[in-house]
């Protein structure tokens, strides 16, 4: 597997490339802002877009998904959880000072125990709300593209619209039942594994 990562927008928003090595298929995951660089990647590893995944409809992980769509002709999946968040973008956008452009219609939804492909790749999506009611994880090929649910040392905030932190602490427990040595690729900062998390994470003392 190839992954590309690009720390996109104003929030330092993660955004990552997850392509087959043999076929150069991919997936775009939270194209949050800057879609040109995005591209640019795109175009100069020939990688065939088949799907951009938004773990969550935050606006910092969303924002360029129009762009990357209409350049690729990729099929935008989500939550329907998180319909309402996807729909209210730009007011949230607004309201931290920023702009977003319009959004297009996903072209699909994703829930618990869907799989999404990208040549020999496969990844299970995992429904972890708390962040946001539709937040998902995709887990594959020892890796876990964890969105906002968890960070190195931390967890997602539950104070915006449609957090819940009871569904938090759930999620979280989730995702420390995977193998220890999974890579997590957050939606902000650094990577870790599970096994750091077991040890580091302040989040264990509230579950």
């Amino acid at each position: 597997m190839i992954i590309k990562k690009l720390v996109v927008g104003p929030l330092q928003e993660n955004c990552y490339i997850a392509a087959d090595e043999k076929t150069k298929k991919a997936l775009v995951i939270d194209p949050g802002d800057e879609p040109d660089r995005i591209l640019e990647v795109i175009r100069d590893n020939n990688f065939e877009i088949s799907a951009v995944i938004l773990t969550h409809a935050h606006f910092d992980h969303v924002g360029a998904a129009g762009d990357i769509k209409r350049a690729t002709s990729a099929k935008v999946l989500i939550n329907d959880g998180d319909m309402e968040l996807y729909k209210g973008a730009r007011d949230q956008a607004a309201f931290w000072g920023y702009e977003v452009d319009d959004l297009p219609e996903p072209d699909g939804f994703i829930k618990e125990g869907d799989e999404v492909s990208a040549g020999e790749l496969t990844f299970k999506v995992l429904h972890t709300p708390g962040h946001s009611p539709g937040g998902v994880c995709l887990y594959g090929e020892g890796t876990l593209f964890s969105g906002d649910t968890i960070f190195q040392g931390s967890v997602g905030r539950t104070d915006f619209y449609g957090g819940d932190m009871t569904k938090l602490k759930e999620s979280f427990k989730r995702i420390l039942g995977l193998p220890e040595d999974t890579i997590i690729l957050s939606g902000h900062g650094p990577e870790t594994t599970i096994e750091r998390e077991k040890r580091e994470n302040f989040f264990i003392e509230e579950i």
